[in-house]
């Protein structure tokens, strides 16, 4: 009786487990689109590396193909074109989308905010994730750290700059809460991007410039037309590129896909950042000794006065609402990192080259 029992409980079974079987094997395509030209060193090569990442780690059970900017949508319509499921994921920016919501660039970068390390820190184990998730969920994606150029440098100036003063009329393509922090300054802050940059600097409808590190930068041949390059990227200390996923899309998604992607994300992430600290060190170095670039330092009046502006720039986001959290929540990060920071980092550097950095 019991064998029977078991043979007509089993063939009871057996119809409800094939569909989980059907499930399991589902293939998936995805579009990718992005904001960067295809194989831009930096972002470029990172979303497609990721791509890559996404399709081979599934087995081929989630097939990503990548569109770079403009090929199916331009660089600054990636999140509406991910939201609305014209695409179903995107590598992009956060600072793109302060214009739908201006907090979104703490999930980049702020002035005199946390570095690449620091930034992750926060996004994994300081309650950004969190943060970032709810944001983004009203505009229909999901967000992933997913590369990273490393830190940013000043910016690239047709004429030297020896003072403050020299920043007045200036049109600078300086996106998000960088142009905010050099507004004092009198310039006239430009966005535009990454691939409209240098015929931008070669018309004359800009006068400067900043992008990323040395790499992405001498990728863009900014050296080409102006050739003084200053440091340091006090407006933009992270260059973390964001991968966005529809939300829709997202759910259609097993267990075992899902964490696919969360973790292709995770390891492009680590690695691109990897990629950055060493492309950017030889990036420089040819800057300087093949092609004449100027490295200069900012002079000591601007970084004191946009250090003070900065504060003043962030407070704004210190109200009620999904801005105040992020906000808070981010300061305590940047609070929080105390003395370590300049006894760790600092510290060892001032050592390494024997003098204060």
């Amino acid at each position: 009786m019991t064998t029977r029992r078991a043979v007509i409980a089993g063939a009871a079974a057996a119809p409800l487990a094939a569909p989980h079987v059907l499930r399991a094997q589902r293939a998936h395509r995805w579009r990718m689109v992005t904001s960067w030209p295809r194989n831009l060193p930096g972002p470029g090569i990172t979303a497609q590396r990721l791509a890559d990442r996404i399709t081979a780690m599934s087995g081929g059970r989630l097939t990503v193909e990548l569109y770079a900017a403009g090929e199916l949508v331009p660089a600054f319509e990636v999140m509406d074109a991910v939201g609305r499921g014209v695409a179903e994921m995107g590598h992009t920016a956060a600072v793109f989308w302060m214009g739908k919501a201006p907090v979104a660039a703490f999930f980049l970068a702020v002035p005199f905010g946390l570095t690449p390390l620091e930034h992750m820190a926060w996004i994994e184990h300081g309650g950004g994730r969190e943060l970032w998730d709810e944001l983004y969920a009203d505009f229909g994606v999901k967000p992933f750290m997913a590369g990273n150029t490393g830190m940013s440098m000043g910016g690239w100036f047709r004429h030297e700059i020896r003072s403050a003063e020299d920043l007045k009329g200036l049109r600078w393509r300086m996106p998000g809460l960088g142009g905010e922090l050099y507004a004092p300054f009198g310039i006239v802050q430009v966005s535009l991007p990454p691939g409209e940059i240098l015929p931008a600097l070669q018309s004359g409808a800009i006068d400067a410039t900043e992008f990323a590190g040395p790499a992405s930068d001498l990728a863009l041949g900014f050296h080409k037309v102006a050739k003084y390059y200053y440091w340091p990227g006090i407006h933009e200390p992270n260059g973390t590129g964001e991968a966005i996923v529809d939300l829709g899309a997202w759910e259609k998604l097993d267990d075992e896909l899902k964490a696919v992607v969360e973790n292709a994300c995770r390891a492009e992430n680590a690695f691109a950042l990897a990629e950055s600290e060493r492309a950017n060190a030889a990036a420089l170095k040819a800057l300087v000794e093949e092609h004449g670039v100027e490295l200069r330092r900012f002079p000591d009046d601007i970084v004191e006065r946009a250090r003070d502006h900065a504060k003043e720039v962030l407070a704004r986001f210190d109200r009620p609402g999904i801005e105040g959290r992020i906000y808070r929540s981010y300061t305590a990060m940047l609070d929080g990192l105390g003395e370590w920071p300049r006894v760790s980092v600092a510290g060892f550097l001032e050592a390494r080259y024997g003098k204060r950095c």
